[in-house]
């Protein structure tokens, strides 16, 4: 049985009841296979001896000492246990804090092993944080290399060490291999189950790297041949070539207030391309904050529509969503039919829109998440655009595209993808890019200020704010609540309204707002009644407001690259120069003087990408900010980039011979593939699709 075949829930684990359960499910640990495939993130050496004396923060000790001595310390809050060490080295001592019960089971004179990270305190070596046991009895903790876990919750590390040892020992050795014998010898792999093996229970540590680099091997190779045959499949799902009519198109890009760029131009030619093609499209389009890549999606949707199909555009938040279908009706006026769809519809408006929808009178829907539900059904969908498509789980756009047969489908966002990543992870797309602004745009300029020298920006902003502009105030919390001593949207809400600007409309909006409230201010804001919106990363995305010409963010450190230019982008969308100011904090760490720098020389979203590939890696850009668009479990591509370009060669060298894995050879690949897929899963190794 292959691993990503282990679907057993992790409850039928001896030790594993209801509480635990429901503990590992946080980490995303559902299934057997789920605790086979958590590895730890470090290792404890307690083979090798590391007496007192070569004690370092970073090398822990692992000796075998004597307990010399008891000591108290503390005071009215309590007194705390400190037990004297000596190894055959030095002395220290364990500060025990909340374990004075230790002074029965540590009595002077008893010889202990004794693992624990020490520092230099009050003139001596000092552990906080420690193990020991019986000197004189057979190691249980020790004379081993121990895994040490991610945790979460209410785990330890005994119960992932336990759930682990009895997965590993109920399923491990009879996990199967999951790629061709001729690869693994190729690359030097070991089997699955001595991978598993070797990575949580090795015998050395170098034991752990060998079996690691296997299953990094395996993540990247499944990834690789699923992308690959979406692209296989997508080929095979051939119909016959349409043209369609373009009477309507014409008409309506006339009436556009703007000239399309030479880039919207493009794009707008190769999706009209992949629409009259014989195989359904498939593309992403990048664009840049402000770039058009709305407009060329509705235009490319008219020609479908006037052909007789039906369109359906996901955005990932209510208030874009409703954004966008005003902006649609408005630009189509009678000639094409928009609806707007979302969860928070009475009962009362949605059942006659759905069956609108479903008889086909509807020619352009434009909604939430709440498009893809089950209950809404299509009579001729045929063209399927998310957007900003990160946002949504892969279950999430499948569902959508399910809706009708073999749609064409376009997916966009304004978060530019390093062309490296992007040929990893979009290997069967094909890819577009909008770089050119629309004429009349000026770049935005970006300015740095100090906490403390604030002012200046208000005075700044409120010269403008007199000049008829509005403004931007985003901040990195909502509220006070927690330690870190940072500025929150509530609190300078009330700041700005009553002491820096009273005399202009000043509003709120975050998750916390109720949606019609942050609906109704948001409406405001858009048709000026409120000059000043102070908000959270909520206005990250698509809210357009040509006339505000100011953004302020405050504690900018605290905000990631992309999140900075997502944010810069909410002004500069009208003919009036604009302005961002990032507000940061001292001490900056090198790593954010670098993303200050980046965003106060470029304006451009696709520098910015590769910059904040150089600086953070692809692993952490892969992790977060394009987590919807790859989510590893395993590999690190920080570190494994050359490995995934193996996998790539490999995988898609296997297809090549053998595109449908038909082939013996291939069974095991194919069955794995067909696992992944019968549970939802991106791949054998991902995690199921409600940890997204």
């Amino acid at each position: 049985m292959q691993v990503g075949e282990l679907t057993q829930p992790v409850a039928e684990l001896p030790g594993i009841g209801p509480g635990r359960s429901r503990e590992l499910a946080k980490l995303g640990i559902v299934t057997i296979g789920d605790v086979l495939l958590h590895l730890p993130r470090g290792y404890e050496d307690r083979k090798s001896l590391t007496p007192l004396i070569q004690a370092q923060p970073d090398r822990p000790v692992n000796t075998v000492a004597e307990v010399v001595a008891h000591s108290f310390f503390g005071g009215r809050g309590g007194k705390t246990l400190r037990v004297h060490v000596k190894d055959d080295t030095g002395i220290g001592s364990l500060a025990c804090f909340g374990r004075n019960f230790l002074a029965k089971s540590l009595p002077v004179g008893k010889r202990i092993r004794l693992f624990g990270t020490f520092t230099m305190r009050y003139g001596e070596l000092q552990a906080t944080a420690f193990e020991c046991e019986d000197a004189d009895r057979d190691p249980v903790k020790f004379g081993q290399v121990l895994a040490v876990y991610p945790l979460g919750g209410t785990l330890n590390q005994g119960d992932i060490r336990r759930a682990v040892a009895a997965a590993l020992d109920r399923y491990g050795k009879n996990v199967t291999a999951e790629i061709p014998t001729r690869l693994a010898a190729q690359r030097q792999l070991v089997p699955t189950s001595q991978a598993l093996e070797r990575v949580h229970r090795p015998k050395e540590i170098v034991d752990a790297a060998a079996g690691r680099a296997t299953l990094i091997y395996l993540e990247l190779f499944f990834l690789q041949i699923m992308i690959g045959l979406r692209a296989y499949e997508r080929q095979v799902r051939h119909r016959p070539a349409r043209p369609l009519p373009s009477r309507l198109l014409d008409e309506v890009t006339r009436r556009l207030p703007f000239s399309l760029t030479g880039d919207q131009r493009t794009v707008l030619s190769e999706c009209l391309g992949d629409l009259q093609s014989s195989a359904p499209m498939a593309r992403l389009l990048q664009g840049d904050v402000g770039s058009g890549k709305t407009a060329v999606a509705f235009l490319s949707a008219v020609p479908l529509v006037e052909a007789g199909f039906q369109a359906a555009f996901m955005a990932p938040t209510e208030l874009l969503a409703r954004q966008h279908a005003d902006n649609a009706a408005q630009l189509f006026g009678s000639d094409v039919s928009v609806a707007f769809l979302s969860g928070s519809l009475s009962s009362a408006q949605r059942r006659p829109l759905l069956d609108r929808i479903a008889a086909g009178d509807v020619d352009l829907v434009i909604g939430t998440h709440a498009v893809f539900t089950a209950e809404v059904r299509f009579a001729r969908l045929q063209y399927v655009i998310i957007d900003e498509q990160h946002r949504f789980g892969v279950s999430q756009r499948v569902a959508l595209s399910a809706k009708g047969a073999h749609p064409d489908v376009l997916t966009m966002t304004a978060t530019p993808i390093p062309r490296t990543l992007a040929l990893t992870v979009f290997g069967d797309l094909q890819i577009s890019a909008i770089r050119e602004l629309p004429g009349g745009r000026r770049p935005i300029e970006t300015h740095l200020a100090r906490h403390g020298n604030e002012s200046k920006v208000y005075e700044f902003v409120r010269r403008e704010l007199e000049a008829g502009r509005q403004a931007y105030f985003v901040y990195p919390r909502i509220d006070a609540t927690g330690a870190l001593d940072l500025r929150d949207a509530e609190t300078m809400w009330q700041e700005l309204c009553e002491r820096v600007y009273p005399e202009f409309a000043v509003g709120l909006v975050h998750s916390r707002v109720d949606d019609d409230e942050k609906r109704e201010r948001m409406q405001k804001f858009r048709d000026g009644t409120l000059q000043v919106l102070v908000a959270t990363s909520v206005v990250e995305v698509g809210v357009d407001v040509p006339n505000a010409t100011c953004m302020v963010i405050e504690h900018a450190e605290r905000f990631g690259l992309a999140a900075l230019h997502q944010l810069r982008g909410r002004v500069g969308r009208g003919e009036h120069q604009s302005y961002c100011f990032l507000v940061y904090d001292e001490g900056l760490t090198e790593i954010a003087k670098e993303r200050m720098r980046v965003l106060h020389e470029t304006n451009d979203g696709f520098i910015i990408a590769e910059e904040d590939l150089r600086i953070r890696g692809p692993g952490d850009i892969a992790g977060t900010q394009q987590s919807g668009y790859l989510r590893l479990r395993i590999a690190d591509l920080a570190q494994d980039m050359e490995t995934m370009n193996l996998a790539r060669t490999d995988a898609f060298e296997v297809l090549e011979s053998d595109p449908a894995l038909t082939l013996p050879e291939h069974e095991a690949v194919r069955r794995a593939v067909d696992s992944a897929r019968l549970n939802g899963r991106l791949t054998p190794f991902a995690k199921a699709e409600e940890s997204e």
